[in-house]
């Protein structure tokens, strides 16, 4: 007989906790092969799509598309080893989906275990490749091979969003009381009765939360995990819990002076219309949630900005050689030369010359941390968000090389194709912000580097040419720089030393 596996949302790294399911690429009573991506999911920081290490009969999905999931959730689940014909449907019911309104979706994604451990290892400790799975989980997040040819077995089941399955033993697991009514007490600091038959909230105990998504949720929201009363299994608080006193809190009527007000929890907000999940429109406002690329972005910039004492300095230089140089390149029938990469090539030069500002702080140990390697970041708008493709060893590449990277990273962050290995690991970042049609700019560092170089736009202006005045390609270059790295001198040589460079392209080449 088949065993049933759970595959579970693996750590997709780089310390991201969870992911949003964007699209399923199977649905239950597939048969997929080992290595077969199953769903695309959207991270902070990348679309990826996610492939089952198992083979075998998708007997149940976890999660509609749209719904975040906490990194160990559980995905779906595959029948693996032979299947007769009598035992498809014995597996596939196995999983069959509770009746509707009978238990908490948000049950089975905030009780998984998230980390490491859970990274989409079998249910019980199963070996994977006993069981004829790959281990491969996120391996270049999808393999090679083209996936095997999907064949539907058995009869068509519903595909809705399963809030349970059983485990690898085959034993349902019972599901978790449904949260029909939940306290709003929050840290606000008013007293608000809880629903009627809810726990009373607790005291200075531990707080039962698992999922990383619920703690997150409610530091949004500034609710008191500690002041909650968890609807899942043994007082566990789960993601509606959250969502539900935000609510409440939100819509709440304020106190009149005189009146002896009896507050009535808000009816609790549907999953269509959960008010942490999308914009809501709240007296004339519309709040957007910080989250995805959005929050992602806002995090690391907030973090900067607490962390880094920066500094700025900038420079305007006249690039009417470089861009005739560039032209020269191009005039050829070879690959184009971009602007970026030759300033690219410029900054590699220039942080050989001054490798303070290619370099870390190590809080912790207090040290600074200085990088032999130049993985140069750039920013790239996309309709995602502003993300930071990462051009690896950009020290060792010439301007048709990195023209080459720097248009497939493009390529790539515009479709969302970007994996995290893309996206991170940067040791100092080139700002093109003049493609906004924008002169100057103070750009905040990329955390955890130590410097920025920002770009301008290049437009014609007055300047004073070999003695005479003339119109020529001007451009403003901006270095924001971690003060704890350098000093006002390193800082101003490099800038200095890019100026001569974009001034007088020949000046590279003695350098080089």
């Amino acid at each position: 007989m088949a065993q049933v596996l759970e595959f579970k949302l693996p750590d997709l790294g780089e310390g991201l906790t969870e992911a949003e399911i964007v699209h399923w690429l199977v649905e239950v009573g597939d048969v997929v092969a080992v290595d077969q991506p199953v769903v695309e999911v959207e991270t902070a920081k990348a679309m990826v799509e996610v492939p089952c290490p198992y083979g075998g009969v998708v007997t149940a999905r976890f999660g509609e598309e749209g719904t975040e999931l906490p990194v160990g959730a559980p995905l779906i689940t595959v029948a693996v080893g032979a299947l007769s014909p009598d035992e498809v449907p014995d597996a596939l019911e196995t999983a069959t989906p509770a009746p509707s309104g009978t238990a908490d979706p948000a049950a089975a994604h905030d009780a998984a275990p998230s980390g490491p451990a859970a990274n989409g290892s079998a249910t019980n400790g199963v070996a994977r490749e006993a069981d004829g799975a790959s281990g491969n989980v996120l391996v270049g997040y999808g393999t090679a091979a083209a996936p095997a040819r999907r064949r539907r077995v058995g009869p068509t089941r519903p595909t809705a969003t399963v809030p349970h399955t059983a485990p690898a033993t085959g034993t349902p697991r019972t599901p978790g009381p449904a949260p029909a009514s939940i306290p709003v007490s929050v840290s606000a600091g008013r007293d608000t009765p809880a629903a009627p038959g809810t726990a009373p909230a607790r005291g200075d105990g531990p707080v039962p939360v698992i999922s990383p998504l619920v703690r997150r949720l409610a530091r949004e929201h500034g609710i008191d995990l500690a002041e909650l009363a968890g609807s899942g299994p043994d007082g566990l608080i789960l993601r509606a819990d959250v969502e539900y006193a935000a609510h409440a809190a939100r819509t709440r009527p304020r106190a009149v002076p005189g009146q002896d007000h009896a507050t009535t929890p808000a009816p609790r907000p549907s999953a269509e219309s959960s008010p942490a999940d999308r914009s809501v429109p709240a007296g004339g406002v519309v709040r957007t949630p910080l989250k995805g690329v959005r929050g992602a972005v806002a995090d690391k910039l907030a973090r900067s900005r607490r962390e880094i004492p920066e500094a700025t300095v900038w420079v305007d230089a006249d690039a009417t050689e470089l861009m005739r140089a560039r032209t020269a390149m191009n005039a050829g029938t070879g690959p184009r030369i971009s602007l970026l990469a030759l300033l690219a090539r410029i900054c590699a030069a220039g942080l050989k010359r001054y490798p303070e500002l290619n370099s870390t702080v190590d809080t912790a140990a207090r040290e600074i941390v200085r990088f032999d390697a130049l993985h140069l970041g750039f920013a790239a708008q996309t309709p995602r968000g502003l993300v930071v493709p990462v051009v690896k060893d950009a020290h060792t590449r010439d301007a048709e090389s990195l023209s080459a990277e720097f248009a497939r990273l493009t390529d790539a962050a515009r479709e969302g194709r970007l994996t995290p290995a893309e996206l991170t690991g940067g040791t100092f970042t080139l700002n093109n912000y003049g493609v906004f049609g924008v002169d100057g700019s103070t750009p905040i560092i990329n955390h955890p580097e130590a410097a920025m170089l920002g770009v301008g736009r290049i437009i014609p202006r007055p300047w004073v040419h070999e003695g005479e005045l003339a119109v020529r390609q001007v451009v403003e270059l901006t270095l924001t720089f971690d003060h704890r790295v350098c000093d006002g001198g390193v800082a101003g040589g490099f800038l200095r030393y890019v100026a001569d460079c974009v001034e007088q392209p020949a000046v590279l080449l003695r350098t080089l």
